[in-house]
């Protein structure tokens, strides 16, 4: 442990780990290896350590190791230091390897001089001293003296000792570390993969765990750790005897094994499961990722309650540990409960807070009990949250208050109970009780409006205690909403005015536009007056740029157009939601991978915090998704990839080119070379050729049927108008086919649409002419859409929100929501070139899924005929070599706002399965989802 963590801690007392080396214990009279400061101390060092007596010796080097470590530079005693490394004194020796780690790097060329002890020592009779000079050369971190390492570790790495074998294994990765390129010519990687199947299972694991640092570190990962059938059951073998950190490297790396059925998923889970009864809690939550990483695999619903079952008492254990334990463990249960909300519901009592737990562990028990609350549990939850709300702790004071909001929020039976605990603890006067609960009761003024208005007159009466920004706004905001319901709404916000200029930003946004909804609800004298205060102060009086350009906006309006102000400050708004802590599925998946480790402490992604980390992604999620073996890791940064091994041809030898042909110009299938019947997988000129020249699939199938519209406003919503709508493609670009159906006693006509920002800058290209629609019919328009609008974002998004105006309804406005299919963006005949599929292929990050298909489309000429109808571009087909599956790949375009972006796709079909793997490549975040479910609806 000493040698391989040393470099990672360089204030370490080096006096420390040098006691810790010996077998003896740190003493008081060790002390005095740090108290010498006499003249001529180098020389009579020197001396002693050229003394015939050991003791003399050691005691010697260890007042060298002292000084050494508080910061003396003592490297001129390196020849003489290295000198005694020929000994047959254990103590000794690790203590000599103890130095020339410290100054190996600052003085390679005297490295060099120890380099014959190290391979000495690498065949000595004693397996300790086999395995310390291993140790010790791996991490000597000196390229100079890295081929000098290699013969005396292929020795090791078959030595009869497993002591000696484990420690080697450890030593190639190492060594990879410094020179990649001369562990994968020696052929050590090979020899890690034979040592998986070793006797002794701590070998193993340790061969796991260098195996699995490589394959992260390495470019081309799927040749260096492949998990298969075989070895996951050897690996499965080891489990049961190796000690609880073997145990970890051994799970961690099941849990990117993707099992070839579901027999298989369960045959894992069945070997892991008595690993989740362990003492050491990293033991258990590394068995939980597995299970959890299998599951996904198993489509038995019955099945995967059971298991889900079984999850939960091994969590709930590890909240009787210890506090920092409890933290992490409540870390990761927040992450699995947001996959499997209904695991925990029934142990919500083991996460009430205990009045020693610490500040940390309470605050992350308050988001599990959230996350967990229920109709079922709602009543015990909310008399816990009242407790915690009279504690003394003010920010778990805090926290609890605005808990209960989101009970109500989320919960809408419960909604009533929680304002009556918020009234409960207003009445307690405590300063900042009160105004954490009006923050909070004001979230669920927007939650369900026009319900609890009746507490506002209690609210109002605790003004005079309002002294924090967020109180204070939040109040105001209330005011504003339900002027025309306060008697005494102009006094209220009066008061507020005479310190408008003091007032912190947001609190100045509320009250300007606070004041403008009084004065658009009661536009009388006294409402004027203010606004028309307000309105000068906004400004002429202050420095804050949204302020100044909201109030210059609200003047504008209401000097112009009342009644359009009346429209934009009184719209009817949307309800909110409590989504936080919660994360995006595809960002939950990953993380949900990542369990036991820091990302799940973190709720962050490791490339996020840890420089030039790999995304690994699960065993078999690779470019070939259907091969038999599932055993090829994919990584998410771009790295020089071979064109085969992209498409999943795996392999193979290539053949002398014949004269006059250019086999890279053949490969990027620029070379007019004729294809002929060769195996796929050979680099010959025909076999390149074969992955970009095959000729398209005829596109005679039948073709998808125009989808259906859909329900997107309700008449009770809209007073009587109802709205259906689907986005297809049109010969130009989109098409918004919408159908207006009047269900109010009065015609209706000129209606108006208006687009939210949205992913692809989508606006309607004109507004909709559907004429007079009289009572009881309806009318259909196909509205074009353009990409001229606003972007919101560089992330993709199938989510399209539109805002419709009915003049013939009082000029109302109405809000509704829809969803833009990929299928109908695509642009047609838009396909990439050969070259520029293959450069984006190996550049762009992967995202793959399993999808289900209809029986007519499991055949993948069928299901590239469809494609191709629906404005993908074919690419190629061909078969996967070695294995019975068949690959198709295609490529679409689509339109934004600034350039077009391409998605690069393949799917691959098992014969007889009406489930494909599907591959998508792009740079785009979140294009991938859009993929999956346009494929899904195109070949369902």
């Amino acid at each position: 442990w000493i040698c391989s963590h040393q470099s990672d801690l360089p204030h370490v007392s080096l006096a420390f780990l040098a006691a810790g080396c010996t077998s003896l214990t740190m003493s008081g009279g060790d002390a005095k290896f740090f108290t010498s400061h006499k003249r001529g101390e180098v020389a009579e060092w020197r001396e002693e350590i050229n003394s015939t007596d050991k003791d003399v010796q050691k005691n010697a080097i260890k007042r060298i190791i002292a000084n050494m470590s508080i910061g003396k530079d003592v490297s001129m005693l390196f020849p003489d230091v290295v000198n005694r490394a020929q000994t047959n004194d254990v103590e000794l020796k690790k203590l000599v390897y103890l130095y020339l780690l410290n100054y190996a790097r600052s003085q390679p060329e005297l490295t060099i001089l120890a380099v014959n002890t190290f391979v000495k020592d690498s065949a000595d009779p004693n397996p300790l001293i086999r395995a310390l000079a291993v140790r010790t050369m791996g991490c000597i971190r000196v390229e100079k003296i890295t081929e000098y390492l290699c013969d005396p570790l292929q020795r090791t790495l078959v030595d009869e000792d497993p002591y000696v074998r484990k420690t080697a294994a450890i030593c190639v990765a190492k060594l990879h570390d410094i020179n990649p390129t001369l562990v994968e010519d020696r052929g050590f990687i090979d020899q890690l993969k034979e040592l998986l199947a070793d006797s002794n299972p701590m070998v193993v694991a340790n061969a796991v765990a260098a195996l699995t640092e490589i394959r992260d570190a390495s470019s081309s990962p799927g040749d260096i750790f492949q998990l298969n059938a075989n070895n996951v059951y050897k690996l499965l073998a080891a489990l049961n005897e190796c000690t609880e950190w073997g145990q970890v490297f051994i799970l961690d790396a099941l849990a990117s094994y993707a099992p070839s059925d579901a027999q298989d998923a369960s045959g894992v889970i069945e070997r892991v499961t008595p690993r989740l009864q362990h003492a050491n809690c990293a033991v258990v939550l590394s068995a939980v990722k597995v299970i959890l990483s299998q599951m996904s695999f198993i489509h038995d619903e019955t099945e995967t309650a059971k298991l889900v079952k079984k999850l939960a008492p091994p969590l709930v254990t590890l909240l009787s540990a210890e506090s920092e334990i409890q933290y992490v463990a409540l870390r990761n249960i927040n992450l699995i409960t947001q996959k499997y909300p209904a695991m925990l519901r029934g142990e919500i009592k083991v996460f009430f807070c205990k009045y020693n737990d610490p500040i940390y562990v309470k605050q992350e028990k308050l988001e599990t009990m959230v996350k967990l609350s229920c109709p079922e549990n709602i009543d015990m939850v909310l008399l816990e949250f009242k407790e915690y709300a009279t504690e003394v702790d003010v920010d778990f004071v805090r926290k609890s208050v605005r808990a209960i909001g989101r009970c109500a929020i989320s919960i809408e039976a419960a909604a009533e109970r929680c304002v009556s605990i918020l009234l409960e603890l207003i009445g307690t006067k405590v300063n900042y009780v009160v105004q954490e609960a009006i923050v909070v009761i004001k979230d669920i003024f927007r939650r369900y409006p026009n319900q609890y208005e009746g507490v506002i007159g209690v609210l109002c009466d605790s003004l005079d205690t309002l002294d924090e920004p967020e109180a204070k706004a939040s109040m105001v905001w209330i005011i504003g909403e339900y002027a025309e319901r306060i008697d005494n709404a102009e006094e209220l916000l009066e008061a507020f005015l005479d310190t408008f200029l003091e007032e912190a930003a947001e609190v100045q946004l509320q009250l300007l536009t606070a004041t403008v909804k009084l004065f658009l609800k009661k536009p009388s004298s006294g409402p004027q007056r203010l606004i028309q205060t307000v309105l000068n102060q906004a400004t002429a009086e202050t420095d804050d740029p949204d302020l100044r350009d909201r109030a210059y906006v609200y003047w504008r309006l209401l000097s112009s157009d009342p009644e359009a102000a009346k429209d934009v400050v009184l719209a009817q708004k949307p309800t909110i939601k409590d989504d936080r802590n919660v994360f995006d599925p595809d960002l939950l998946q990953e993380l949900l991978k990542q369990i036991g480790t820091l990302s799940s402490v973190y709720h962050k992604l490791p490339s996020t915090f840890v420089p030039n980390v790999r995304v690994r992604a699960r065993e078999g999620d690779d470019d070939d998704g259907a091969s038999q073996s599932h055993d090829e890791p994919t990584q998410q940064q771009s790295a020089p990839v071979n064109l085969v091994d992209v498409f999943g041809t795996g392999p193979a030898p290539a053949p002398p080119a014949p004269s006059g042909v250019d086999l890279l110009a053949d490969l990027m299938g620029t070379a007019a070379v004729t294809p002929t019947a060769a195996p796929v997988g050979d680099l010959g000129r025909t076999g390149v050729m074969d992955l970009f020249d095959t000729a398209p699939v005829s596109s005679s199938s039948q073709h998808p049927t125009k989808p259906a519209q859909t329900v997107l406003l309700t008449s009770e919503k809209s007073g009587g108008l109802q709205i259906s709508g689907v986005v297809v493609a049109g010969p130009t670009g989109p098409v918004y086919d919408l159908t207006f159906t009047n269900q109010t006693q009065a015609s209706l006509q000129g209606f108006q649409l208006q687009f939210n920002k949205n992913a692809f800058s989508l606006v309607p290209a004109q507004q909709p002419n559907v004429g007079v629609v009289a009572p009881g019919t309806s009318a259909s328009v196909s509205l074009p859409l353009a990409n001229t609008g606003p972007s919101s974002g560089p992330n993709a998004s199938h989510a399209l929100q539109v805002a419709v105006k009915s003049p013939s309804q009082n000029n109302a406005v109405f809000y509704f929501s829809d969803v833009v299919p990929l299928e109908s963006l695509l642009i047609r005949d838009a396909g990439v070139s050969s070259e520029l599929f293959s450069q984006q292929w190996q550049s762009s990050p992967e995202v793959m899924r399993q999808i289900g298909v209809s029986l007519a489309m499991s055949d993948a000429t069928a299901a590239s005929a469809r494609l191709q109808s629906t404005r993908w571009h074919f690419v190629t087909q061909q078969a996967m070599a070695g294995t019975p599956y068949t690959a198709i790949y295609v490529s679409g375009k689509l339109p934004g706002p600034e350039r077009e972006q391409h998605v690069l796709v393949q799917v691959v079909f098992a014969p007889g399965a009406q489930e494909v793997k599907v591959a998508v490549r792009s740079h785009v975040q979140g294009l991938a989802e859009m993929v999956f479910a346009s494929l899904q609806r195109v070949l369902a």
